[in-house]
């Protein structure tokens, strides 16, 4: 399950019809490598280059290629427009305007991704034929379609004990050490886990696994993942309206994207180690659900008032951070669809970031302008800390000022990391409105390549740094 998706890619064949993406500064040139037939074709079509422009070129069998405009969008999401525009049947052979075949392949994939599991598509996506090996490129695509998948299942689907086996059963694909909690063993090493699951008949389940590249030593660099898996959230007592519960199946996108970027990391055979924790919980209402104003212990010591059931998996994350963060990464990530502030904020398409770090800060948002995978990064402001004072506990789940949502919730986070690690909270939204070119509506991996750029860029800085001091 959710492990072999099948991308529309295979082995180029001589029967493959070109597409040309083509810019309008380098339509001039494209066309006088055309046939004259071609090329008169495209000038009677008025063919612009314009953004998402697309025109099929006829031939002896009816069309023998297409030429696609890119206008001056730089982002290779806009391949995605071809996979159901293009004629289905015999495979397409991308010619990318900017020469980055992997990209032209990736934003082709993740275009060509649809929710299949209880409803065919339309149609099938047009096939692509791969002139050489894009390991990188599908190795991505696949992640993406993974995580997608398990944010577009429905929550009857996907409870807490199935999410969990997906993370074992990944760990199991990679050769990775599985580890999973529950029961009286979870209520004691994860009591804020088990407070928020309580409510649930499906009990709350922590998992997670621990994974070193073939490569990497006790001294490789160690990336711990923590994800929120709410896998359907109500509110709690402090209930959702109907309109807000609505698409609570997405939840959990947190710890898929963690699911996610950790299965690109192991594919990818990285000299790292990684340690995955993802909290696996239904946020339900019944006579055992926590209530506003319970006092609850968490993995830290630290007591927390509930000030509102509905902020729950700051909870979550609570105790997963404090686990990860005592086993002293050299970075640490939590991935989670955690407030409406940050929606508030930035809108659904950029994922809010928070970090007690410049450096992995700047590096993660660097690659997010490379790979066209939009960050924004937020403070988190020492002066909003005592917001999240409580009368009768160490500290309240929220804040007591109706302002900057997003910034208190990290703030409550920050107390359950440990203070010398370096740490990075992705607030996201984890899903797409509508369909955009590379971006189907539904379930979404925001932040995802971002990341994984980011630790490959360090890889490679510290690979360069190592050959220079061997000099």
């Amino acid at each position: 399950m959710m492990f072999d998706e099948a991308l529309p890619c295979g082995a180029a064949g001589p029967a493959a019809r070109p597409v040309f993406a083509v810019r309008p500064a380098g339509l001039a040139a494209l066309l006088a490598t055309l046939p004259p037939l071609a090329q008169a074709y495209l000038s009677a079509a008025g063919f612009a280059a314009a953004r998402q422009e697309l025109v099929l070129l006829p031939g002896e069998g009816g069309v023998s290629g297409a030429v696609f405009g890119l206008g001056s969008d730089p982002s290779p999401l806009l391949y995605g427009d071809l996979p159901y525009r293009l004629p289905a049947g015999g495979p397409w052979r991308l010619v990318p305007a900017d020469g980055d075949s992997g990209a032209a392949v990736l934003g082709y994939c993740l275009g060509a991704y649809r929710f299949r599991t209880f409803k065919a598509p339309a149609r099938e996506a047009a096939q692509l034929a791969l002139d050489a090996p894009l390991p990188a490129a599908l190795r991505t695509a696949a992640a993406v379609w993974m995580v997608r998948d398990l944010i577009n299942t429905p929550a009857n689907l996907l409870g807490p004990s199935e999410l969990a086996d997906v993370a074992t059963a990944l760990a199991a694909r990679h050769g990775a050490v599985a580890m999973r909690v529950e029961g009286e063993a979870l209520a004691r090493d994860y009591p804020a886990v088990h407070a928020v699951g309580m409510g649930s008949s499906r009990p709350p389940v922590v998992a997670g696994f621990s994974w070193r590249g073939s490569t990497a030593t006790d001294a490789s660099p160690l990336i711990a993942l923590c994800g929120k898996g709410v896998v359907f959230d109500t509110g709690g007592y402090d209930i959702k309206p109907a309109d807000g519960m609505i698409k609570m199946k997405k939840d959990m996108g947190g710890a898929a994207s963690v699911l996610g970027i950790a299965r690109v990391l192991m594919e990818a055979d990285l000299p790292v180690r990684l340690l995955v924790r993802v909290g696996c919980v239904e946020n339900s209402i019944s006579g055992h659900a926590m209530r506003p104003s319970d006092i609850i212990r968490t993995r830290r010591g630290l007591s927390v008032e509930v000030g509102n059931t509905d902020a729950e998996g700051r909870l979550v994350l609570a105790d997963l951070l404090a686990e990860a963060s005592d086993a002293g990464p050299d970075l640490l990530l939590d991935c989670a669809t955690l407030t409406g502030a940050a929606r508030v904020a930035l809108g659904p398409d950029m994922v809010t970031m928070f970090a007690n770090d410049d450096g992995w800060s700047e590096r993660v948002l660097a690659a997010g302008v490379r790979l066209h995978d939009p960050l924004w990064r937020l403070p988190l402001w020492d002066g909003y800390d005592s917001w999240l004072d409580s009368a009768a506990a160490d500290v309240n789940n929220i804040a007591n000022k109706p302002f900057a949502g997003a910034v208190t919730a990290a703030l409550f986070m920050r107390r359950f990391v440990a203070r010398d690690v370096k740490w990075i909270h992705f607030d996201m939204y984890a899903w797409s409105d509508s369909t955009r070119p590379g971006k189907p509506e539904g379930g979404d991996a925001q932040g995802l390549r971002a990341f994984c750029g980011a630790i490959e860029a360090f890889v490679t800085e510290l690979t360069s740094a190592r050959n220079q001091s061997a000099i």
